[in-house]
């Protein structure tokens, strides 16, 4: 049996017997017997599968349906932007206008539609931004969070992990590609503009407001 064919059918074995992240699978001889398989062969898919995030294989333990996140898309994604990045592409932009057409496509429905509660919420990472800026201090991990906070209101779990995976490779990959200076002032007056748009319900400001904002990244990256 091809090793494609053991990986999809340990697959559906997860999803027929309705498997949870952590669960335990079937020890490695009832598998091989399931499968029709050899050892080996199931040892092979098992690590295929492992590497996929949708299986884990604890030595001495067994294996587990794996917690079935983006981290390997995550990896993927960043590891060829950063290939790209030295063959001359310019990956990274590329990367970035992934996000973009995102974003600009989801935060026109969020348009007076958040809760009072997030809207609060928006408030206060804003005022942290602009504290953080006036103190030079960083501001990546407040731009995150208002980011997170901001579609959350879409109450889509895996939109909101979609938007994480690509928040996690963009930043992974300007870490190790380079350090690329911005004005934290122009930053917050950005999210400040995104917050505005979407508190008063005007969809076409809050999509110009997120353009501006990548508009923005995009210059920085391309000086």
């Amino acid at each position: 049996m091809a090793a494609r064919d053991l990986q999809e059918r340990i697959k559906r074995l997860i999803v027929d017997r309705r498997l949870p992240p952590g669960a335990p699978l079937p020890t490695e001889p009832e598998l091989m017997e399931f499968l029709g398989a050899s050892r080996n062969s199931v040892r092979e898919a098992l690590k295929a599968l492992q590497a996929m995030g949708i299986v884990e294989i604890r030595h001495g333990f067994g294996t587990y349906v794996g917690p079935m996140s983006f981290a390997p898309m995550i990896e993927g994604l960043a590891f060829r932007t950063v290939v790209g990045h030295y063959r001359g592409e310019d990956s990274l932009l590329q990367l970035l206008e992934l996000r973009e057409a995102v974003e600009t496509g989801l935060v026109s429905r969020l348009a007076g539609r958040l809760p009072q509660a997030d809207l609060a919420e928006l408030d206060a990472l804003v005022d942290r931004m602009e504290q953080q800026a006036a103190q030079g201090a960083g501001l990546a991990d407040t731009d995150r969070a208002f980011h997170a906070t901001l579609y959350r209101g879409l109450d889509n779990a895996l939109l909101s992990e979609v938007l994480e995976a690509f928040w996690d490779a963009f930043h992974r990959v300007r870490r190790d590609l380079l350090d690329v200076p911005q004005d934290p002032r122009v930053t917050c007056r950005q999210h400040r503009e995104i917050l505005d748009a979407v508190r008063s319900g005007d969809s076409p400001r809050a999509e110009r407001a997120i353009r501006d904002h990548f508009g923005n990244v995009r210059t920085r990256l391309s000086g």
